[in-house]
């Protein structure tokens, strides 16, 4: 588990990071080119089995509920969690019961309890003057934890007990801390009799208890051992498990190696858990982690995502609350997928950084899907027999890339590079040559009936190019060139675009970073700065974000504030427009300003994103009926003037539900597409919306004003009368329908210790509220009004910086939580996930019923108890804290 440790680094200076290319072209169908590029074989007659989904899964990826939100939960499709025991003080927050109900309710199989992390540290400090009296203090904390479990209704199903973590280098292993520092590798017997000891304790306590073992740190073949021992005194574990901290080729290998050793013994086949799998180099890089997610599918197994940072966000895939990174939308395609599995040949079988993929196909659907990456440059992705009886002789072909987005880069839905309607050759293959691919990101494609008439989608990405910070001019003080980074001889080292980054923007410096481009024509740009600046760096804890300096050719100034992150080289970025005429240009980001101001903080910066905003940019973004997720239904490709590949047809109580991203929380104009034949609701975030119902008679489009979180959501079209036929939904940003209030915290009433502070330069209006909790007196009220009653969005802009001492690597920042009451009525607690610093604000959104005219808001806060409420965390993990507020805006939650 934590027994890595990732290298340290000193300051911005010393830094340094790994690659991400440009974003490049879209692939094409055409003539074959001069030299043969590889091939990805896709064998739809190979049948490899149910497809189990289960390489989504993350090890303390869940915090509490809202950290991350259930949204994001749901929509990354988690599998699995590995957690720490209830009220464990190893880390704040992932308590194994009060995460427990919010993931099965958004759709978790199990969560796996590290029964050992009720002890702080690692190695564990388990008390006790010998082994023996070590091992009475754990039972005893064992039996506490079961018991518990007990009490959590049919949620308890969902438990698997992991009574030891790596035991061989831990309480079974040769540190002062061990059992009696004789190792289970060399003499197991010790080790064995403890086994034995607590699964017979578990079982005693609930017989129906699920036990996952031995949980060692690599698969040793001293675990054939260990099954001979379980088998011969009947406490063989309910689930395998061992970590894979290796590479996606060490999965498919050691999957087989232990298949053997259950046939040598004469157990099983076990379910199997790989509950830590990757390094820093691999997580948050979609073209990275679609290797090892090739390889577990594969292998039929689950598998946790290793956590080697802070926990809640999802093992670098949430971002804020309710957010996703590159990495988060690689799964929810991964999950998205259904049918059986079929036989992908790689051009390097089994063999990391290198092009590997995972396909599948649904018959019900009529419907292939295949994830892919790990290679740059050029490919043919090869469809081989395909079934005309499913697919007919023309196939729909629709090709996604997820780029890579930094570990706290937030990240808008798959571009679409490519929707195209192909002929099947004789042969029965269909090929895609992928030009210009990216190593770092993951590519999708969906294959479908085509030749229907249905009208292809634009493509959502136009001219784009990247400009590595290595690449750029530097003048003034203080520069640094910082690298290599992560890389596959580095894997503790961190993802960065083209190996290296830039240093020298920071206090008193007179640095300026200058990007020489050349566009094709005039117009507004998206420009997107990867940056970091690590939160608990000297000259980054006086102000929080550094602030930067842009100019477009000396003129236009701007100021940019760049990520924070917890660590040095954590990548984000943050974006704005300029607007350029074509040919060359200089774009600079200086530390000092003649018009803005000084640089205050230090930051590094890895590259800069250029990319025209064309109509494929600025067109609504789309989301295919036929490719969501769907209830009671499957999708029909025969409808006349759909869109895409065809639509899907809702009938009373199917539905189709969408994953749809919105940049930033606010009003959203949700046109719904049908061919029409009857009428649905609509849902958003697991809400009926009090809307009229869409669809109709006629084909048509009804168009629906809501309320969207800045991240992901949650769209459920429900057929409600008849067959409606839906094509697609169309998400663009809008304003004016949906009225906002704004107040501003200091204008509301506090009490108690409650009060109004101006010490954070970025709070707007210069003022917040802080030290609200630690009691109900101190609290903040605030009176809103709304024009109706209903539903409506509470968007809360808030502070936390708070974070507890840590034993180890990890970074334990603190989800602080507010209690919120309407109207004098029961609180509902909210999670507020960390920012990194009291003066970096971010936005929550809550939904709440309010009444027509005045209502009423209180936050209070109080520091919450252990489980069976008689004790307290001694390690400053809960915080009797709300976070500081800024400012509160109030929406009414949809109309049509």
């Amino acid at each position: 588990m934590r027994s890595r440790r990732s290298r340290r680094r000193a300051g911005a200076g010393a830094s340094t990071v790994a690659a991400l290319a440009a974003l490049l072209a879209a692939p094409t169908v055409g003539p074959a080119r001069a030299a043969e590029p590889e091939q990805l074989a896709i064998d739809l007659a190979d049948d490899t089995g149910a497809f189990h989904g289960g390489a989504s899964g993350s090890l303390y990826g869940v915090y509490g509920d809202g950290v991350p939100s259930r949204n994001v939960l749901e929509g990354m499709h988690i599998r699995t969690v590995s957690t720490k025991a209830q009220d464990g003080p190893q880390h704040p927050g992932a308590d194994a019961l009060e995460m427990l109900p919010p993931f099965v309710d958004s759709g978790g199989e199990d969560v796996y309890i590290y029964m050992t992390d009720i002890y702080r540290g690692f190695p564990y400090e388990w008390p006790g003057a010998d082994g023996p009296a070590r091992l009475a203090d754990f039972e005893a904390k064992i039996k506490k934890q079961v018991q518990q479990v007990l009490t959590m209704g049919d949620y308890k199903n969902h438990v698997v007990f992991v009574p030891f973590n790596e035991p061989e280098g831990n309480m079974f292993g040769t540190g002062e801390r061990s059992f009696n520092k004789v190792s289970w590798l060399n003499d197991p017997q010790y080790y064995f009799e403890a086994w034995k000891e607590v699964y017979h304790l578990i079982k005693d306590l609930d017989p129906d208890a699920r036990i996952a073992g031995p949980n060692t740190s690599v698969l040793y073949n001293q675990v054939k051992g260990f099954l001979q021992y379980a088998k011969a005194n009947d406490v063989v574990p309910d689930v395998m498990t061992w970590h894979e901290l290796s590479s996606p080729a060490s999965v498919r290998t050691n999957v087989a190696k232990y298949r053997q050793m259950e046939k040598d013994v004469g157990v099983g086949p076990l379910p199997i858990n790989v509950n830590e799998y990757g390094h820093n180099y691999h997580l948050s890089v979609p073209g990275q982690v679609v290797q090892w997610v090739s390889a577990i599918e594969e292998s039929k197994i689950d598998a946790d995502l290793a956590y080697w940072n802070i926990d809640g966000n999802l093992n670098d895939s949430a971002v804020e609350a309710d957010k996703g990174n590159g990495q988060w939308w690689l799964f929810n395609a991964y999950g998205q997928m259904s049918g059986h599995t079929v036989q992908v040949t790689a051009p390097h079988p089994n063999q990391q950084y290198s092009l590997q993929g995972v396909a599948t196909l649904d018959e019900s659907k009529k419907q292939s899907r295949a994830l892919f990456g790990g290679k740059g440059g050029d490919a043919d992705v090869v469809f081989k027999n395909i079934d005309p009886k499913l697919f007919g002789t023309t196939v729909h072909a629709t090709v996604q890339e997820i780029p890579w987005t930094g570990q706290v880069g937030d990240s808008a839905p798959p571009l679409r590079l490519a929707d195209q309607e192909l002929k099947v050759g004789a042969d029965g293959a269909v090929t895609l040559p992928m030009t210009g691919m990216n190593e770092m990101s993951a590519y999708q494609v969906i294959l479908s009936p085509g030749g229907n008439g249905g009208v292809p989608d634009a493509p959502s990405v136009g001219w784009r190019q990247t400009y590595e910070a290595e690449n750029a001019t530097y003048t003034g003080g203080g520069y640094s060139k910082n690298g290599p980074e992560g890389t596959p001889t580095n894997v503790g080292g961190f993802a960065t675009s083209g190996s290296y980054n830039v240093g020298g923007l920071r206090t008193g410096s007179d640095g300026v970073l200058a990007f020489d481009v050349d566009v094709p024509q005039d117009g507004t740009y998206d420009l997107s700065v990867f940056a970091n600046s690590y939160n608990l760096y000297d000259l980054v804890k006086e102000q929080g974000p550094t602030n930067v300096f842009l100019r477009v050719d000396g003129a236009d100034p701007q100021e940019l504030r760049l990520p924070l992150g917890y660590k040095w080289v954590v990548w984000g970025h943050t974006d704005t427009q300029v607007k350029l005429t074509a040919g060359k240009h200089r774009i600079t980001l200086a530390a000092m300003d003649p018009d803005l101001g000084v640089t205050k903080g230090d930051a590094i910066v890895d590259k800069m994103d250029l990319s025209l905003r064309d109509r494929h940019v600025t067109a609504p973004a789309v989301y295919e009926a036929e490719y969501a997720t769907l209830s009671g239904t499957r999708p029909g490709y025969t409808y006349p003037g759909t869109s895409g590949a065809g639509a899907v047809p809702l009938a009373k109580g199917d539905s189709a539900t969408f994953w749809v991203y919105s940049r930033t929380d606010g009003e959203a104009t949700v046109s719904v597409d049908h061919l029409g034949g009857g009428r649905a609701s609509l849902s958003l975030n697991g809400e009926k919306l009090d809307v009229p119902q869409v669809g109709g008679g006629r084909k048509g489009t009804d168009r629906v004003r809501m309320f969207l979180s800045g991240g992901i959501n949650k769209i459920t079209v429900t057929g409600a009368s008849h067959e409606l036929a839906l094509d697609r939904l169309r998400v663009t940003p809008s304003s004016g329908t949906l009225t906002t209030k704004v107040y501003q915290a200091e204008d509301g009433t506090v009490t108690g210790a409650a009060k109004v502070t101006d010490a954070y330069t970025f709070a707007s209006a210069g003022k917040a509220v802080t030290d609200i909790g630690d009691g109900k007196a101190n609290a903040l009220t605030v009176d809103v009004t709304a024009r109706h009653s209903g539903r409506h969005a509470v968007t809360i802009r808030y502070s936390n910086g708070e974070q507890a001492p840590a034993t180890h690597y990890n970074p334990d920042p603190i989800a602080r939580h507010a209690d919120l009451s309407v109207n004098g009525g029961p609180a509902r607690r909210v999670l507020f996930p960390t920012t990194f610093h009291f003066d970096n604000f971010w936005e929550l959104t809550v939904p709440v019923t309010l009444k027509e005219g005045t209502n009423r808001l209180s936050f209070t806060a109080a520091e919450l108890p252990d489980f069976n409420g008689d004790t307290y965390n001694q390690y400053d993990q809960r915080s009797p804290y709300a976070p500081v507020i800024d400012r509160i805006a109030v929406t009414p939650l949809a109309v049509k």
